[in-house]
């Protein structure tokens, strides 16, 4: 082995990481919010940027409200945006009927950090015995605070666990079937878990009077906490408008009315411009081709998303002409190699963009699914993923309720129909869409 110190010149070529490609990625990757939201920041950042209002197609703006009573006015001003929504919390509801009781300060206080120690849901969470010790408290005082709490409306609040709280929901409930209370008090983690006929042999009693039973607990509400729980809002606005000429010809086209336009402050130009001090013309100049190259990155995001947008056109016309079933898979690196850019740009590209449709609004990414061998078609060709998805939901919501259908069952069923799916994807695909086992699915009755 030869080993030599000294200095050698060596030739590589490396993509470097400008600041023009960091902003166009940036860019590429943000929703239509997200990217109004940032261009609202450099806006600020640099005063040659001037943002005006998108200008909205005719076709696809909103119908304003009008005031009926003036309808002849050109008051078409949609006063609901402007009207606040009342927002109460969970502890703002508890709070006002704590205050409709007589309570020490002491007792008041125990009682607020209490209320503040629930969870979305309304469930307690503390550690006893820090609490305890922060408030001198014994035992059986912090469980006569706890009762007071579960006294409060909602039913089941203050509960610590899913079967104290249908429990003290049953407490309030009139005519509960003893049945019900015996389940719940003494065997609810072997009902929960469905060992039904072991609990129908320790109670003496059929299997349909189980069924019924559990009919009655589901009527409670495992989370009493969650109608106070505050969401916000998500809007979404579609980058892409797809439509469908003379029942076969696809059409995809950009929504510009969906973003803030860009234009260039001359104002600021014309005022500075003949500054003699070189200082303040580096910094135009610094800004102008800092203005230049967000629009080159805009530019550029619009081309990419349309170039996706038309490649999905092209790739799943089926779902565009005859609806979700329809759909073909599809991956990113096919789309990527199509239209001769990276993998990962397809990927930014597709985050967070909406394609609005004959058949409703649509992820980009729901156009993206693996392929399903398929013993009838050809081996060059293969089902979606999420056309097997929908013919198993088709399959649970038809099967008797009385006897599931079984995993292996619904691998038969539909290999009958052409698809070759394994036992394990069937169980993978039954949790991505909340289908539960045929155990837990079956009815006695």
């Amino acid at each position: 082995m030869n080993l030599k110190a000294g200095l050698f010149q060596n030739q590589q070529l490396k993509l470097q990481m400008t600041q023009q490609l960091s902003q166009a990625i940036t860019i590429l990757q943000y929703s239509t919010m997200e990217l109004n939201a940032y261009l609202e920041a450099k806006q600020l950042e640099n005063p040659l940027i001037q943002l005006e209002p998108p200008k909205q197609d005719p076709l696809h703006q909103r119908e304003p409200y009008t005031n009926k009573r003036n309808a002849g006015s050109e008051n078409t001003v949609d006063w609901y945006e402007y009207v606040s929504v009342p927002k109460r919390t969970l502890a703002d509801a508890l709070s006002v009927q704590l205050n409709l009781k007589s309570l020490t300060s002491m007792e008041k206080k125990v009682m607020e950090e209490l209320i503040y120690s629930l969870d979305d849901n309304g469930y307690l969470r503390i550690e006893e015995e820090s609490f305890l010790n922060k408030y001198g408290l014994e035992m059986d005082q912090l469980v006569n605070y706890i009762n007071r709490l579960q006294e409060l409306e909602p039913a089941g609040i203050g509960a610590r666990s899913l079967q104290e709280c249908i429990s003290l929901q049953l407490k309030r409930e009139f005519d509960v079937p003893p049945l019900v209370t015996m389940i719940v008090d003494n065997h609810f983690q072997a009902f929960a878990e469905k060992k039904w006929k072991a609990i129908a042999k320790i109670l003496s009693v059929e299997m349909k009077d189980i069924q019924q039973a559990a009919d009655f607990i589901r009527e409670c509400n495992p989370r009493p906490g969650s109608k106070y729980s505050q969401q916000i809002a998500e809007y979404i606005i579609p980058e892409l408008i797809v439509n469908v000429i003379d029942g076969h010809t696809v059409a995809v086209s950009l929504n510009d009315g969906t973003t803030v336009n860009v234009t260039y402050n001359e104002e600021y130009t014309d005022f500075l411009k003949h500054h003699g001090d070189k200082e303040v013309q580096s910094y135009l100049q610094e800004k102008e081709q800092d203005f230049q190259w967000l629009l080159q990155s805009l530019r550029q995001r619009k081309q990419t998303i349309l170039k996706v947008g038309k490649m999905l056109a092209e790739k799943q016309k089926a779902f565009f002409l005859k609806g979700p079933y329809a759909i073909q898979p599809l991956t990113l690196k096919q789309v990527a190699d199509e239209i001769d850019v990276h993998e990962s740009t397809i990927s930014r590209a597709v985050k967070g963009k909406y394609m609005q449709t004959p058949f409703g609004i649509f992820e980009l990414k729901y156009f993206f699914t693996s392929a399903i061998k398929s013993v009838r078609l050809e081996d060059s060709e293969a089902a979606s993923a999420t056309t097997v998805k929908n013919e198993l939901q088709k399959l649970i919501d038809d099967e008797d309720k009385k006897k599931p259908l079984s995993d292996q069952k619904i691998v038969n069923l539909l290999m009958d129909k052409g698809y070759d799916v394994s036992r394990r994807t069937i169980a993978k695909y039954r949790d991505q869409l909340g289908i539960t086992s045929s155990t837990m699915r079956k009815r006695y009755e």
